[in-house]
């Protein structure tokens, strides 16, 4: 059996969802035009887009240092985001995320992250990715 290859993106390059795309665009994918948002990042790890075919793992390096920065702070800052752009259905729920991230309440970007991630890991939705996610 093959081993899968590995990526390492670093936890200490950067602190905000835009930055985390930043690194996933200079490790997994460089010079590949994406829609930088979760469900491109999702895409992104069903394969393609210069990703390999197989799977492959994802060492995340200064995780903990992530999980600090990818907060309750910067979730609030892209929920407000979020929220002026969103659809007026979907605004109460988006207020209410806000609300909650302002608490200390709910998921974080890491969190956010880490789920997405999980799909495409074994046991996830969409295992036949073969995505491994290695937190260090």
């Amino acid at each position: 059996m093959q081993q899968k290859p590995t990526y390492e993106i670093d936890g200490s390059r950067f602190s905000t969802l835009e930055g985390f795309y930043d690194e996933i665009s200079r490790v997994i994918i460089p010079g590949a035009e994406w829609g930088r948002n979760l469900d491109a990042f999702n895409d992104i790890l069903r394969g393609g887009l210069g990703t390999p075919e197989g799977g492959f793992v994802l060492r995340w390096n200064n995780s903990a240092l992530s999980r600090a920065r990818l907060s309750y702070t910067e979730t609030a800052r892209q929920l407000e985001l979020s929220l002026k752009r969103c659809h007026p259905a979907n605004r109460e729920h988006a207020a209410q995320a806000l609300n909650d991230a302002k608490q200390g309440k709910g998921s974080t970007v890491f969190d956010w992250l880490v789920e997405i991630i999980g799909v495409h890991a074994a046991g996830g939705r969409e295992a036949e990715d073969e995505v491994n996610l290695v937190l260090a």
